[in-house]
């Protein structure tokens, strides 16, 4: 069996050379550990400086990326949430994060970083097999977005197609 620091030294090699996520269930399974005890490896290599990101499904290494980031306010219902990941992704953007501004904890931050269909349909699949809520549901539907994209056309493309959509709040 292996050291905690040993298994910690394979997740983080595992992370880092792979850019799908990996969740903390199927390292369990590989170290023959339980999942509690990776969550703790992933919190002490968090709280070392070491730069992994927890998504909603799994574990990533941050990646350095040249793409531009900024920050969208959308407002929709929990039905128009598909769509306004369809509408994003679709015209070139990557979904980072989810931000909310909560009456008790101040800001809120959920991870997401997606980037293609495929992981909007599993997203959108998780989301309803769970019945989880998502982070909007706490403030009436409003919520910011990281997005990453590559260009000023990519950003107007995604504004202007989450308008169309009545998912661009604009106050």
């Amino acid at each position: 069996m292996l050291s905690g620091q040993e298994r910690r030294n394979q997740i983080r090699t595992q992370l880092q050379t792979t850019d799908t996520p990996i969740s903390a269930s199927k390292f369990a399974k590989q170290f023959g550990v339980s999942r509690q005890t990776v969550v703790g490896d992933i919190a002490l290599m968090r709280a070392s400086g070491e730069a992994v990101v927890a998504n909603f499904n799994g574990y990533t290494y941050e990646q350095v990326s040249s793409d531009q980031t900024a920050k969208i306010v959308c407002r929709h219902t929990r039905a128009q949430a598909q769509q306004e990941l369809e509408l994003i992704v679709a015209n070139g953007g990557k979904l980072l994060n989810t931000i909310i501004d909560h009456e008790i904890y101040g800001e809120v931050t959920g991870n997401l970083n997606i980037s293609n269909m495929t992981e909007v349909k599993h997203f959108i699949t998780k989301l309803k097999r769970t019945d989880a809520h998502l982070l909007s549901e706490l403030t009436d539907g409003v919520h910011l977005h990281t997005i990453a994209y590559r260009t000023d056309a990519d950003l107007a493309a995604i504004k202007q197609a989450l308008q169309d959509a009545d998912i661009l709040f604009l106050g």
